[in-house]
């Protein structure tokens, strides 16, 4: 299995064992835009962005979520909540740190509420 699907694999099995509950995995907006998962925190939707590496020698994983990325799920929230009518509702962007090391139990942090949404974009 691929890093990358291992990690969300795991991410969002963490996530259900926090009390969230998974709604879609790997979300991708008819105009651009990309989600890894779609989770209900209780009454918020949370978009959320899983970053997996085998190793931290070069900084966290979620230091890798720079503004470029940070677009693309802004983007991809915006489109799952226009697939939703542009409902009223409370909603986040999250980060699930995987660490995937040789011969290790992986390593899951979560991240609430890591970055909003940028100037331009007003919901």
């Amino acid at each position: 299995m691929r890093l990358g699907a291992r990690g969300e694999k795991l991410a969002a099995r963490y996530l259900r064992q926090h009390g969230f509950k998974v709604l879609y995995r790997n979300f991708r907006g008819r105009h651009g835009g990309e989600l890894d998962l779609v989770c209900r925190d209780r009454d918020t939707l949370v978009f959320v962005e899983v970053k997996t590496r085998t190793r931290e020698e070069y900084g966290r994983p979620i230091e890798t979520v720079n503004r470029k990325q940070q677009r693309r799920i802004v983007l991809g929230g915006l489109a799952w909540l226009r697939l939703l009518g542009d409902p009223d509702v409370l909603f986040r962007f999250d980060v699930v740190e995987v660490v995937i090391a040789a011969g290790q139990s992986p390593r899951i942090e979560l991240v609430r509420d890591a970055f909003h949404l940028p100037d331009p974009y007003l919901y």
